[in-house]
């Protein structure tokens, strides 16, 4: 019987992390896996996809090549080097992570963990089962694609992204059912990669969570690269008509292509791993927790997308680890913040997002001064061709704050962090307004949109 101070079931962006840094603090650790070190986010969903996502931006430059000044000849694509590519990008992360378990002292166990009371945990491996007791248990198990009665992936044609990812071969059309971040970022990619590709959103905007300006402008630029949209529509049915995918909405009409994408959110992975024999309690959210994410059950505690608390983010585990394990280790250390943790879509526009949204402040009854700038007036985008979007930012009347930001262009993913530090750190606009950021630079649209909120740009 293995013993430890925490024990860790998972290994994903919450698990991994929460690994490291328990070995840090000189507790020692064991994590958990029951498929690759990295879970979902490095194998099958963050990680890879941008390698995928960046084959397709070099595909849609090569077909505008012309725009650039330049002429290249007929060029073709290898769906299969494509892939192949991006999995050489998740292998060596998954290798990284292993390494870093070796360099903190981390001991991994690969087999399925069950709790089963008093601080005991039954890990069934290829080896047989064998028993683990720990002080603390992190339960950081993830979460899987969610599918519905009759809209339901099949593995081969019909697919969730974890099969997404890795197919290797070009259909020539394509469904995407769900227009979050998920299905834009596949939208995109196989877009580029020539493909067909129709996107049904049962809402009336895609990235339903994103500001509606964004999410419209967002749809505007991908529309330009030819994938079509049906917004408003719900999927009544999707099945298979031999070697085809046929999608039936809920108007009757009837879409038929090589391959459907089921993106429809997920649903986290509370099953199985012995939470109700040991009492922990559940919601529909996942499992639920408190501010230092332990469950009712003292010494459980559970972080990332299976629990109840935050956005299903990877980042949001990555915090949500270190909370976990630094109270713990019996550190002072703050609550995660929700209210200044980013979102981001990693297609092109790039769409990304902190805080609230204009109607959010409206509901709450605050006063605010509205900040845009277009990256059109930015020199960089424009000499780079990527002139298309704008950044949005809320300004406190009262104080200065900053109430929220969302940015739809070139780099918005990276420029996000600029507004969450200000946010985290209770920065003002005009500090921000005072920053000199280098010319030029895409972040300059960032704080010409603050410039604009204070009445002071002298750019727009």
């Amino acid at each position: 019987m293995a013993e430890c101070d925490v024990l860790v079931i998972g290994a994903g962006p919450g698990g991994y992390p929460a690994a490291i840094r328990a070995a840090q603090l000189g507790l020692n650790v064991i994590c958990v896996e029951k498929e690759l070190l990295g879970g979902v986010c490095l194998n099958w969903g963050c990680i890879p996809s941008k390698a995928l996502l960046k084959t397709a931006e070099f595909a849609y430059n090569v077909q505008e090549a012309s725009e650039w000044g330049l002429s290249i000849p007929e060029h073709s694509i290898d769906m299969a080097a494509v892939v192949k590519r991006s999995r050489k990008v998740s292998k060596k992360f998954e290798r990284g992570v292993g390494g870093l378990f070796k360099k903190y002292g981390v001991t991994s166990m690969f087999g399925t963990a069950t709790l089963v009371g008093n601080g005991q945990v039954s890990v069934v491996g290829k080896d047989g089962t064998e028993t683990v007791t720990a002080k603390h248990i992190i339960v950081a198990t993830g979460a899987r694609a969610r599918t519905f009665p009759g809209i339901e992936a099949d593995g081969e044609r019909i697919l969730t992204y974890r099969e997404a990812i890795v197919a290797d071969d070009k259909p020539n059309s394509a469904v995407i059912v769900g227009s979050g971040a998920i299905g834009m970022e596949f939208a995109y990619f196989w877009r580029g990669m020539g493909v067909d590709v129709t996107v049904v959103e049962g809402l009336n905007e895609i990235l339903p969570l994103e500001d509606p300006d964004c999410a419209a402008e967002a749809r505007k630029q991908l529309a330009k690269k030819g994938i079509a949209f049906k917004l408003g529509q719900f999927v009544d049915s999707v099945g298979r008509d031999g070697d085809s995918c046929i999608t039936t909405l809920k108007d009757g009409t009837v879409l038929k292509s090589d391959k459907v994408l089921l993106a429809l959110g997920i649903v986290p992975n509370v099953e199985g791993i012995g939470l109700e024999a040991v009492g922990v309690k559940t919601g529909r959210g996942g499992i639920e927790v408190d501010a230092s994410h332990q469950t009712n059950i003292a010494g459980i505690y559970a972080i990332g997308d299976v629990c109840s608390s935050g956005p299903a983010l990877a980042h949001t585990a990555m915090r949500q680890a270190h909370v976990a394990v630094e109270r713990i280790a019996g550190l002072h250390v703050p609550d995660v913040n929700y209210g200044a943790m980013p979102s981001c879509t990693y297609c092109q526009p790039q769409v990304a997002s902190v805080g609230l949204t204009v109607a959010q402040a409206t509901e709450q009854g605050l006063e605010f001064d509205v900040g845009l700038f277009p990256f059109q007036a930015n020199g960089k985008a424009v000499g780079a061709r990527h002139g298309e979007g704008f950044t949005k930012v809320l300004v406190g009347k009262e104080y200065g704050e900053i109430l929220g930001a969302h940015i739809v262009g070139a780099g918005a993913t990276e420029m996000i962090a600029e507004f969450v530090l200000a946010m985290t750190s209770e920065s003002t606009a005009t500090l921000i307004a005072e920053t000199v950021h280098a010319h030029p630079t895409y972040s300059e649209v960032a704080l010409e949109a603050v410039a604009n909120a204070l009445g002071i740009s002298v750019h727009i």
